[in-house]
């Protein structure tokens, strides 16, 4: 069984949202680093650049394969984490903590609405 925190939001793109204040931040889940395998490097965006929803925001890739990041909320970086250039297999140990990915300054909140519960996300995986 995977790892679905209760205090976080998902897509069905395997993106998880944490609420800080008025940003976000967003990683992937332990499904998405689980079926991915050992993750051997992570690209991620520059600070200031901002994406709509769904748009691609990265890439991750792994022993098996590459895998597109997308945007779940529309919206500016302002953090990005830049220890997954040297340690990228905080992805697969800690995926909601020294895994995260970057941090958002929402351009709407109403994008918020569009995403899964924690229940719903475990049905999504069939977990």
């Amino acid at each position: 069984m995977s790892n679905i925190p209760e205090n976080l939001l998902y897509t069905s793109d395997h993106e998880w949202v944490r609420t800080e204040g008025e940003e976000y931040v967003i990683g992937i889940t332990d499904h998405a680093q689980n079926s991915l395998g050992d993750v051997t490097f992570v690209e991620l965006p520059s600070i200031g650049e901002s994406f709509d929803v769904q748009a691609v925001f990265g890439v991750v890739e792994s022993v098996k394969a590459a895998s597109d990041l997308f945007m779940p909320i529309a919206g500016e970086i302002i953090d990005i984490n830049e220890g997954l250039n040297d340690s990228p297999e905080s992805v697969n140990s800690d995926p909601y903590q020294s895994g995260w990915m970057i941090r958002i300054r929402p351009s709407s909140e109403s994008d918020i609405k569009s995403l899964l519960s924690p229940n719903l996300y475990k049905q999504e995986i069939g977990d």
